[in-house]
């Protein structure tokens, strides 16, 4: 039986399980199973892959996708350049470390994408907004990242006002901010300068619709969750561990 799982803490959040249990039922793909491993610090990450001798893969989520870059043998070059890794593929007890979120962002924000979203502002500093700053670079949109605790080069939530939010029309949240069961929560920004002509991303997928999509929505913004994401990422991680 090859075993597949999800690494993180906590992980009531995750629709990986499903999605894959799913997934193996309606395409007929016996002999897999997807279990979830919420482990409370990554150096137990260790001991869960001698316990599960079985391990032919890892998806790796929240707050794990850099602390576990120092638990792999190799990488691909997309995690060597942004240090951050959300699958491991497991073979002969080697862990090769790839990124599917970069997939997973680059396909879910193109359909919606005009070009007079042609610069944006990246909310959050953690794993995945490493992702979605790289597709970012990689399609020439230039960009600010907004931090609560900010370092050279970024900006605080309290910087953003009128003339920043027009110039920027693309507003992508990478934080877990209105994650299910604090749907009551959202990115501290003036909503009132947000229009017709912005473009909302939140990687959060859980609700559906979150408050930070909500104000935009209210206010004719263009809109997009994570959901699609999940799936394109999930897919893209099957692939590799079936090389």
């Amino acid at each position: 039986m090859r075993t597949f799982g999800l690494i993180g803490y906590p992980l009531g959040h995750s629709f990986s399980k499903k999605y894959f249990s799913d997934k193996f039922e309606r395409e007929g793909i016996t002999g897999n199973v997807y279990e979830l491993y919420p482990i409370e610090q990554i150096d137990q990450l260790q001991n869960l892959l001698v316990s599960n001798p079985n391990l032919a893969g890892l998806n790796v989520t929240i707050p794990y996708k850099e602390q576990v870059i120092q638990y792999l043998d190799s990488m691909s070059a997309v995690v060597e350049e942004i240090g951050a890794c959300n699958c491991i593929h497991i073979q002969a007890g080697r862990l090769m470390g790839h990124n599917t979120d970069v997939i997973g962002f680059s396909k879910s924000l193109l359909p919606k994408l005009k070009p007079h979203h042609n610069k944006a502002l990246l909310l959050g500093t953690g794993g995945s907004s490493k992702a979605v700053a790289y597709t970012l670079k990689e399609l020439g949109i230039p960009f600010l990242q907004v931090s609560r605790n900010p370092i050279e080069g970024m900006i605080g939530y309290e910087e953003i006002d009128q003339s920043l939010l027009e110039a920027h029309t693309l507003l992508i949240n990478t934080t877990p901010v209105g994650m299910y069961p604090n749907v009551e929560k959202a990115p501290d920004i003036p909503y009132e300068f947000i229009g017709a002509e912005h473009y909302l991303f939140d990687l959060v997928y859980n609700p559906e619709r979150t408050r930070f999509l909500q104000e935009g929505a209210s206010r004719g913004a263009t809109v997009e969750n994570g959901s699609d994401m999940l799936v394109i990422q999930a897919e893209a991680s099957w692939e590799i561990w079936n090389r």
